[in-house]
């Protein structure tokens, strides 16, 4: 269960270049399995992480329509790349670039999830953390019935700018 009690710090760990956090979840996003370099940089242990929401490592600063995004992509059957900012059970942060795909049963029935995150790329983080932001402060602003749709809007505005598919982006930073 999240801990809402955690404040965020300005304390920021960075992945080291061979890091991979990796874990799975079932299809309620809880934790099954998780690696040492996950427990590591959450601060949480094993015992605590597994059986666990995956969002206990769910920082304040992210969009929720980052989150819808990604479920809809998963639940549409395809895997969803991401920039995610996460946060340790001492409040400190660390930044992610994640993959995400569905784990399927031998009747290719979708059983959970599989996340693998490396270390972000600094520029693109620096990039994202400003969308980030933008889409952010939208959602506080429309309130929390309208938060997703607006901060939706500020991501595909964008993709529509670039012309480009949110996937198209990601990879491109």
């Amino acid at each position: 269960m999240k801990n809402t009690a955690i404040q965020p710090s300005a304390t920021e760990k960075v992945m080291r270049e061979n890091d991979f956090i990796v874990s799975k979840t079932d299809l309620k996003g809880r934790i099954t399995y998780c690696n040492r370099i996950f427990i590591e940089f959450s601060g949480y242990s094993e015992e605590e992480l597994l059986g666990s929401q995956h969002n206990i490592v769910r920082h304040p600063d992210m969009p929720r329509a980052v989150f819808k995004l990604l479920w809809d992509t998963l639940a549409a059957g395809n895997e969803c790349f991401a920039y995610v900012k996460n946060m340790a059970r001492d409040g400190s942060y660390y930044w992610v670039f994640a993959n995400v795909t569905p784990s399927y049963d031998q009747q290719d029935k979708t059983i959970g999830y599989l996340s693998v995150r490396r270390k972000p790329k600094p520029e693109a983080v620096k990039l994202v953390a400003g969308l980030y932001k933008q889409m952010l402060d939208a959602e506080r602003q429309a309130g929390a019935q309208n938060a997703i749709a607006a901060s939706s809007r500020i991501l595909t505005n964008l993709l529509a700018e670039k012309a480009l598919s949110y996937e198209e982006f990601i990879l491109s930073l």
